[in-house]
């Protein structure tokens, strides 16, 4: 499953702030987003978050595109942080990040260059609940993908699953099959909003069962 994006990227941010990157896709915290970035205003973005290690916030485009004119974009997004970056061909920066805590947007402006920066609030962390025991197939798909999607995969750039792996956790499993299961990235955002990971994972088993995949 392919979620590289190609990008083109910005400038440093100051401390109320938070740059944003619209995207047509939705950041877990604790997933990994490998993006492709050759837009100015976001490769000037990368290297300031990388300078100042600092992340840069993922929020999913309700209108508009990922290049070009800045993007309409969903309330509620994830914070990115960059852990690897490559760059094999002059003017195509290649990055791999990590989802950290998501946040809502309260305001938000565009930079001359397109930029768009935004005053956020943090979201508290989703509570670290066990599995029940009548969800703890969810878990075990879960393993199967590690296994799949992981080990088996050489390149550090291209592993879309970061350890730890917490397969006893409620929050952690509904979020790894949030982000690999093949449904829109709306049915994504309401999934990633919400604040109950049990929801979460019940919703998600439902549909693996109306879908006969366990």
């Amino acid at each position: 499953m392919d979620r590289t994006s190609e990008i083109r990227g910005s400038t440093a941010s100051t401390p109320a702030e938070l740059a944003i990157f619209p995207l047509n896709t939705v950041l877990f915290p604790g997933g990994v987003l490998p993006l492709r970035i050759f837009e100015a205003r976001y490769m000037d973005m990368a290297r300031d978050c990388m300078a100042a290690q600092v992340p840069f916030g993922v929020c999913l485009i309700t209108a508009g595109g990922e290049v070009g004119e800045p993007a309409e974009h969903e309330a509620v997004g994830c914070e990115a942080r960059i852990v690897d970056w490559d760059m094999q061909q002059l003017g195509l920066l290649q990055v791999r990040t990590i989802g950290g805590r998501r946040f809502r947007v309260s305001t938000r402006r565009v930079q001359p260059d397109g930029l768009v920066r935004a005053a956020t609030e943090p979201i508290p962390d989703d509570p670290d609940l066990p599995i029940p025991g009548e969800l703890a197939v969810c878990a075990s798909l879960v393993g199967r993908l590690i296994e799949d999607l992981v080990e088996k995969e050489i390149d550090p750039m291209k592993k879309m699953i970061e350890p730890p792996y917490r397969l006893d956790s409620a929050t952690w499993v509904g979020n790894r099959l949030c982000e690999f299961l093949p449904i829109s990235p709306k049915a994504r955002q309401r999934l990633m909003a919400l604040d109950d990971p049990l929801t979460r994972l019940s919703v998600i088993h439902q549909y693996l069962q109306q879908h006969r995949v366990v």
